[in-house]
């Protein structure tokens, strides 16, 4: 008797758990698919991602979703799982792909090539910790290259860290530090409140703000008194302090808006975060200084690189685009060309000064960056995100590129990161186009 009820008790455990595990196999199939026959008839059917240069980058083939290009826009692009977009243009655009409509991008496979191959260089060898590169066609807006470093392959997602999947060229917030100079000079020429040549009393540090105030100080050895030229070639913070002195700082604040800081990008659907402004009753003279050389601010690489399209644009604000033939463009005229020319030729001479970030017979501009990393509420004396905005050519911009990277452990300031980061996208750029050189007319002097 006691067999034959060991051997019923054996098989009601048996069938327990039978019955357990098809419970979970049913639940299984609720939650994270559907019936294979019909997972893969609607992934064959989703619309490809393409280039602008006519490269597909995600498509469908026997029922799976597939990258033919691996990690190039990986974090752009995104993954999918078994029915629907999860990350990026994936999930962004996912109506319109399921629908079976393909999507073109204004990308440009080899700019975007660039941008990631110059990264993946410098980060490491840096000891960075992440970056990003943003690349946008002048006159049009439209995003010729948008990379985020480490890289990431959406063919094998699941291997990736969600740090390795983040799109940080769209979403990653900082302060954007001394590139907002050449922003706000530019701003002030256009007041009448400074020229080229108007020269100040530059100490190394100055006492701004009265009673609440601090002072504010130079890290770059330079003369006693400096032009605008000269307080943006050694990048002076104090300086830059003289310079909004007498700056209203609703017009200011109201510059720095129309630049595109602490508003939305008007990107239709793309995930993209927007920096932040201080409120304007917040706007003490302090405040007020600071934000001319880019701290108690932040951008998004995006955002900084709409903001000096501006002054490679003749004063004119673009929003950028990413896909082709999407509305709800913006466009506003912020600064008068005269200025944004003016502010162009400056810009020149501040990349002649480091000669190492220079191309022989190319005409390249732009503005550096070194800010402090705000870590717990205070600046950090170590980590650095390392910041570069330019465009080129300088008579008549067609490129214009930001570049961040964060945490550098050796060698993390603007001009030693950063720049040549630019530069290396820059001479990548000009060769693809077959550009020729201007010759130096030093050079051909007897």
């Amino acid at each position: 008797m006691e067999v034959k009820i060991r051997n019923r008790s054996y098989f009601m455990r048996f069938m327990a758990l039978l019955m357990f595990l098809t419970l979970v196999w049913a639940y299984a199939q609720l939650e994270w698919g559907v019936p294979q026959a019909a997972r893969q008839t609607a992934v064959q059917s989703r619309g490809p991602v393409l280039s602008a240069d006519g490269r597909v980058l995600a498509t469908s083939v026997k029922g799976k979703r597939v990258y033919p290009q691996g990690s190039l826009a990986g974090q752009l692009i995104g993954m999918m799982g078994a029915t629907e977009g999860l990350e990026g243009l994936e999930h962004a655009y996912d109506g319109l792909l399921t629908a079976g409509q393909p999507l073109k991008l204004t990308i440009d496979t080899g700019v975007q090539a660039s941008a990631e191959a110059a990264l993946a260089r410098a980060v490491p060898e840096h000891q960075g910790e992440y970056g990003a590169v943003v690349v946008l066609e002048t006159r049009t807006g439209r995003v010729l290259a948008a990379a985020s470093y480490p890289p990431f392959d959406p063919n094998t997602w699941r291997s990736h860290s969600e740090g390795a999947r983040r799109n940080r060229a769209f979403l990653d917030r900082f302060e954007p530090g001394s590139t907002v100079k050449a922003l706000v000079v530019a701003a002030a020429m256009n007041e009448g409140l400074t020229t080229p040549s108007t020269v100040y009393d530059t100490p190394m540090s100055r006492f701004v703000g009265g009673r609440w105030g601090s002072r504010i100080g130079d890290s770059v050895a330079h003369p006693k008194s400096l032009s605008t030229v000269g307080v943006l070639q050694y990048s002076s913070n104090v300086g830059m302090t003289h310079i909004v002195e007498h700056f209203p700082k609703e017009q200011m604040r109201g510059y720095l808006q129309q630049y595109g800081f602490g508003q939305e990008v008007a990107l239709p659907t793309v995930p993209a975060a927007s920096g932040q402004l201080q409120p304007l009753s917040r706007w003490s003279d302090l405040v007020r200084a600071t934000n001319a050389f880019g701290q108690g601010m932040s951008s998004t690489t995006l955002q900084l690189a709409a903001a000096f399209n501006v002054l490679a644009n003749d004063g004119r604000y673009i929003s950028p685009r990413l896909v082709e033939g999407e509305a709800g463009m913006e466009k506003r005229d912020v600064l008068r060309p005269e200025v944004a020319r003016e502010t162009r030729h400056m810009l020149k001479s501040v990349i002649e000064r480091i000669e190492t970030n220079t191309i022989k017979g190319y005409d390249l501009a732009g503005k550096t960056g070194t800010a402090q990393v705000v870590i717990d509420g205070r600046y950090s004396s170590t980590v650095y995100d390392s910041v570069f905005a330019g465009f080129f050519p300088v008579e008549s911009p067609r490129i214009t590129i930001a570049v961040m990277v964060r945490g550098a452990k050796r060698e993390y300031h603007g001009s030693q990161l950063a720049a040549p980061l630019f530069r290396a996208i820059s001479a990548d750029t000009l060769s693809r186009w077959g550009a020729v050189p201007v010759p130096d007319q030093k050079d051909d002097q007897p």
